[in-house]
């Protein structure tokens, strides 16, 4: 996916190039134009890709950006849930992203048709809808382009921060039980920074994908070990209440999205297929891998909270036994899987900054101010980790201010803007659709934030009680 290139097309009003970076949907467009003939566009036979992914491919790529970081949370969100109404929530939130993921596609298809373009990345999808909308609202044209990019590079950065302190705990746990130290995890998180600061200021792909390669089969090695001690004994149901608390629900919500939204990777993945009519539909790529995505995380979400119970933490890999040498291999892959995917993840955000910034900078600076640049804002992340080192509040709060906004309510309004006002079905009932999933995005997002804030406070405030 890192290295397709569309190809101009004389029949189609611009030329696009296409990579990692369309994680912030880079597409230039072409000037604003109205049709000018009565025949129907199909943009998908206007797509002309270099190297264009097949359908297993894609596949592949939608279930690589699914299954990090965020399935090893799952066994806290169930906590925080209980059993039933963890595994009922699950998969109920999984439909919900899957379905945002969809009218976001499908929307962009219809924008391509209608303003013929042959493809549209995220934010130009976002910011033709409101160009082509109601005219009242074609002036936050501009405005939801640089909404959704800007929600992309926080999203990304943020997940960074979680990127950092996961390594640094996981080595914190390891380290400390090995040598007998009683270092703060802080300590971790500055070591952590030295190679952070290295593998950041990687800024060609291929470089990136050796790191890539070796994450990816530490994770799957993690997986194995992981499932290993979640069933090697027999596992305990009665004492796991099927309903936590009414208080605890909001870190269940955001904490599943952060686990399972990766929007910013669906429209690369799309955009880039030999055969993107079969992204949708049934079974179709993108049900397919939610699917998948669904079934395992509610697995391991609910076996792994009946493994461990109240006992559960930020990453389930925190919960395997350190006096076992399976266990120890087992954190150390999944730190160093983390540390080598950072590079990329680092990637999309730098990516969208640095194109809306390197014409203002001297070419001659440019080398100079990328790496300054980079550094900054990896210290300033570094930072943020310094300032909430604990894991699970922190997804928490990722999950409900970024994943929440990104991946449920925009979707949302840039389907309900599109076929406003005359398309939005008998009695209206896509608008009504629309404004219940705005709604619980919004409760998302508030109710989260809300929680994951006191719990950080609640603990700031009883580390100085303990101190004093």
């Amino acid at each position: 996916m890192a290295d397709e290139k569309v190809k101009s097309d004389p029949s189609a009003p611009t030329s696009t190039e296409f990579g990692v970076s369309d994680f912030n949907s880079t597409t230039k467009l072409a000037d604003s134009q109205t049709i000018s003939d009565d025949a129907e566009y199909n943009p998908f036979e206007h797509r002309q890709i270099e190297k264009p992914n097949t359908t297993l491919g894609s596949l592949t790529h939608l279930l690589k950006s699914s299954l990090g970081t965020g399935i090893l949370a799952m066994p806290v969100a169930f906590k925080n849930a209980g059993l039933l109404f963890g595994a009922i929530g699950t998969v109920v939130i999984g439909l919900i992203c899957t379905h945002c993921v969809h009218i976001l596609v499908k929307t962009s298809h219809m924008v391509c048709q209608r303003t013929r373009v042959p493809v549209l990345g995220f934010a130009e999808t976002a910011e033709r809808v409101f160009q082509y909308g109601p005219p009242k609202l074609r002036p936050l044209a501009g405005f939801s382009k640089a909404f959704v990019d800007y929600a992309l590079m926080a999203t990304y950065y943020s997940a960074g921060c979680v990127y950092i302190v996961f390594i640094a705990t996981s080595f914190h746990d390891v380290i400390n039980h090995e040598t007998g130290n009683d270092w703060s995890v802080r300590i971790y998180i500055l070591l952590t920074m030295l190679p952070i600061l290295l593998i950041g200021q990687i800024r060609e792909l291929k470089y990136l994908v050796p790191f890539s390669a070796l994450a990816n089969l530490f994770i799957v090695i993690t997986f194995g070990i992981t499932l290993y001690y979640i069933f090697k004994d027999s596992l305990n149901f009665d004492d796991k209440p099927m309903f936590a608390t009414f208080g605890t629900l909001p870190l269940f919500f955001s904490t599943v999205i952060f686990a399972m939204e990766g929007i910013g990777v669906v429209m690369p993945v799309e955009n880039s297929m030999a055969k993107p009519q079969h992204f949708l539909g049934c079974p179709g790529v993108l049900n397919t891998a939610m699917g998948t995505v669904i079934v395992l995380y509610a697995v391991i979400g609910f076996f792994g909270y009946v493994r461990f119970g109240d006992e559960s933490k930020g990453s389930i890999t925190l919960n395997l036994p350190l006096e076992d040498t399976l266990a120890v291999v087992a954190q150390i892959l999944i730190a160093l899987a983390i540390l080598f995917t950072f590079g990329l993840q680092f990637y999309v955000p730098m990516d969208i900054l640095w194109r809306k910034i390197h014409d203002k900078i001297p070419k001659n600076r440019h080398m100079i101010s990328q790496i300054a640049l980079r550094s900054g804002i990896m210290i300033l992340m570094g930072g943020v980790g310094l300032a909430v080192p604990e894991l699970e509040p922190f997804i928490g709060l990722v999950g409900a201010v970024f994943f929440s906004s990104l991946g449920l309510f925009v979707p949302c309004v840039v389907e309900t803007v599109f076929l406003w006002p005359n398309e939005l079905g008998k009695f209206r009932w896509v608008l009504i659709k629309n404004v219940i999933f705005g709604a619980f995005a919004i409760f998302a997002l508030v109710a989260g934030a809300y929680v994951s804030i006191k719990d950080i406070v609640a603990l700031y405030t009883d580390d100085d009680e303990h101190e004093s």
